[in-house]
């Protein structure tokens, strides 16, 4: 069921029992998709994966970005940036 988000805001507690009912409802904003809203018992894609195996959690967390390259004509990545424009 697709809602679009001044609908949900009008009528949170009837899409709410739609979600307690089992279905999942598609919030829209200018028809768009942007947010998913479905009942609590139901694992997420991921959830799915990692209870099938197919997919686990990072071993190691993401490192921070280096520091930026300083050239001649100013940082590096900003060069190359602005020569893909």
């Amino acid at each position: 069921m697709d809602v679009g988000v001044r609908e949900l805001r009008d009528g949170l507690s009837r899409h709410l029992a739609e979600v307690r009912a089992g279905r999942t409802v598609t919030v829209t904003d200018h028809g768009q998709p942007i947010a998913r809203i479905v009942p609590i018992g139901r694992l997420t894609r991921l959830e799915q994966l990692r209870a099938e195996g197919r997919t686990q959690p990072a071993r190691v967390r993401k490192q921070p970005a280096p520091e930026p390259i300083h050239g001649r004509h100013g940082i590096v990545s900003d060069l190359i940036d602005e020569q893909r424009r």
